[in-house]
């Protein structure tokens, strides 16, 4: 129909993508967003370069004290036989999976390298009874304990450790740009108040 007014058009070309608009040349674009943009840069470089140290820094030494640990685990602990002073509990559902995955605490009799006798407590399987010989891990006077760190649980918590060192590097990093955008849209708003207090004189009427 004549006279009508077309719809507007956006503008030809490619849209313009989001996570730029700091960057486009846009009369309304402020000094702090451009200070942003920047920024959020540095952060993400520095980011990207000091995760991957950390990282290694921080696995190598959880690897060095991981192994020493076994070391001295191994130096202090040692196997034995053990012997049921009372039956363990039977599992409700004798066969079954949950049965063979189920322990149960137990007062047991070890000797200890120097040669004396004790009672200690770990955990069998169900359903033995009191007489039955079980081999367990015990450090050097005689106290039930967990067998010494192996060479793949040293390699997987020390993996574990750098992992954390460079998910720990990005948070920070994500937290100082959260913290550094904050102080920017604080210090517009203030830069904006102080406009308006300028400008809203010339948009009122003197009464």
């Amino acid at each position: 129909m004549a006279g009508e007014i077309p719809p507007a058009q956006p503008p030809p070309g490619p849209p313009p993508r989001p996570l730029l608009w700091r960057w486009r040349p846009n009369p309304l674009r402020r000094r702090t967003d451009t200070l942003q943009a920047w920024f959020g840069l540095g952060v993400l470089v520095a980011v990207l370069a000091v995760a991957p140290v950390a990282a290694v820094l921080v696995g190598d030494a959880a690897r060095g004290h991981y192994e020493d640990t076994a070391r001295h685990q191994n130096q202090t602990r040692h196997q034995t036989d053990a012997t049921l002073t009372r039956d363990a509990p039977r599992h409700p559902e004798p066969g079954s999976d949950e049965e063979k995955k189920t322990r149960y605490p137990v007062d047991v009799r070890v000797v200890t390298r120097d040669g004396r006798v004790r009672t200690t407590r770990t955990e069998v399987q169900p359903g033995l009874t009191a007489g039955n010989t079980v081999r367990i891990w015990v450090t050097a006077d005689g106290e039930a304990s967990e067998p010494p760190l192996t060479r793949k649980e040293v390699r997987s918590r020390a993996m574990g450790w750098a992992l954390l060192a460079a998910i720990g590097v990005a948070l920070t990093g994500a937290a100082v740009h959260a913290l550094t955008g904050l102080a920017l849209r604080r210090r517009n708003l203030d830069e904006w108040d102080i406009a308006w207090a300028e400008t809203a004189p010339r948009w009122t009427t003197p009464t």
